[in-house]
């Protein structure tokens, strides 16, 4: 049976690799080796497994979350921030690709949506970099490394997979990622601030950057984001809603800025609508696909396998974490988070269970990976996506050049989350200890 288990798993990669769909191909992969190896009364478990899953009040989360991105991208808000930002820090060495930052980080927190910020950061912001004299590779690796931080930053959508597939209580969750997002964030910055210290012509400073108002219109263009992402997450932290409840006041309070930004239309309104159905049916499909094979998998006795060859690597826990986050990097070379997410995760979630592993701590580490399957070729999304909008003299080479140091970065980042793991269960535990638990 141990053949029969690999060849599944070679099949259901070798399939993905050709382009299949991820749903479909779980699924088919799943019944392939099931009625060969299984008896077909087997699958009768597979509808329990499927209405448990969607009975799951948090997964609720998703489409709400999905809304409330959608509808926010619609609305201008990403511009505003943009043009504000460039005001503001634009007089400083590399105040634009601060800027950049500084919004990717605001847009994580309220938007979310990777292809949306890095496809409206490259639109916006590059252009101008650009014409600043900005080197095309900080400029490139920034918009693309700053568009990624939706994937850590609450309210993630990955983060809500994960507590759902690992059986973390998805308000720990995002309080959680506070910090190691803060952290990113900061080395981010510190990174952007040295290089136009060391080199002051890849980042130059703006001249005739004045503005009469700014003051006004960094508040007027601040606080309604920071009112929604207070509104968002400051009640999930509070313990006052759950992150089900809080995302449908984050869908609301993104049709109250959409509405203020004067983009409520009812076709604008009808197209978030269908994207968030259209977003929402894609990730349930890869998640039903994800249950038949997973539940084929286990009966095969994969589960099994996995354990026995996890648990004898050699360092004990920390072996089986550096393998673990070592298989998940690589993965993301070539598979997208979900796949990863709903494939690999549910496999090693469980022995990390049995070796005593923080499941909290290691749902931040798994998630702040699969940031990095967007910026790693050759199917990292987010060098397409900025590619897609690139002026023409930028090649797909200076992209993959540009991201490097920020990948460097995001690494590193995840060292000093295994070596110090209270940074991702302080705020948590503190949290609780607030809120009387």
């Amino acid at each position: 049976m141990t053949a029969a288990i690999i060849a599944m798993f070679v099949t259901l990669m070798l399939m993905l690799l050709m382009g299949y769909p991820v749903a479909f191909t779980l699924g088919a992969v799943a019944l392939l080796f099931g009625s060969i190896f299984l008896d077909l009364n087997f699958f009768n478990l597979l509808p329990l497994q499927i209405w448990g899953t969607m009975n799951n009040f948090t997964l609720l989360a998703v489409p709400l979350f999905i809304f409330m991105g959608v509808t926010l991208d619609k609305s201008g808000l990403a511009e505003d921030l943009l043009e504000t930002m460039g005001l503001l820090f634009g007089k400083m060495r590399g105040g634009l690709a601060v800027s950049v930052v500084v919004v990717g980080a605001l847009l994580a927190a309220t938007t979310g949506i990777v292809g949306a910020t890095v496809v409206t950061m490259g639109i916006i912001a590059l252009p101008t970099m650009l014409k600043r004299h900005y080197s095309p590779l900080l400029a490139t690796g920034t918009i693309a490394a700053s568009g990624t931080l939706g994937q850590i930053i609450p309210p993630s959508i990955i983060l809500i997979l994960l507590g759902d597939v690992m059986g973390v209580p998805v308000g720990r969750l995002f309080v959680g990622a506070v910090v190691p997002g803060t952290i990113l964030i900061l080395l981010f910055l510190l990174y952007i601030l040295g290089m136009a210290w060391i080199n002051p012509g890849i980042a130059p400073a703006l001249k005739n950057n004045a503005s009469e108002h700014l003051f006004k219109k960094v508040i007027f263009t601040l606080l309604p984001p920071l009112l929604l992402i207070i509104s968002v997450l400051g009640s999930i932290f509070a313990g006052i809603a759950s992150p089900t409840e809080s995302a449908a006041v984050g869908a609301l309070g993104a049709m109250i800025l959409s509405a203020a930004h004067k983009q409520l239309t009812m076709d604008r309104l009808k197209a978030a609508m269908e994207l968030t159905v259209r977003l929402t049916s894609m990730v349930f499909m890869i998640l039903i696909g994800a249950i038949a094979f997973g539940l084929v998998f286990r009966g095969m006795g994969g589960d099994t396998l996995v354990r026995e060859v996890m648990t004898n690597i050699p360092g004990g826990v920390w072996g089986f974490m550096f393998a673990s986050m070592l298989l998940i990097f690589v993965l993301g070379f070539f598979l997208d988070f979900l796949q990863i997410c709903f494939i690999v995760v549910p496999i090693i979630a469980p022995i990390a269970n049995l070796l005593g592993i923080d499941l909290l701590w290691l749902a931040v580490l798994i998630g702040l990976n699969l940031q990095t399957s967007f910026l790693t070729p050759p199917f990292g999304f987010s060098l397409f996506y900025l590619k897609a909008v690139a002026p023409p003299e930028i090649r797909i080479q200076d992209i993959y050049r540009g991201i490097i140091p920020f990948v460097m970065i995001q690494i590193l980042t995840l060292i000093l989350l295994l070596l110090f793991p209270k940074l991702v269960t302080w705020l948590p535990d503190l949290m609780d200890r607030m809120n009387g638990l």
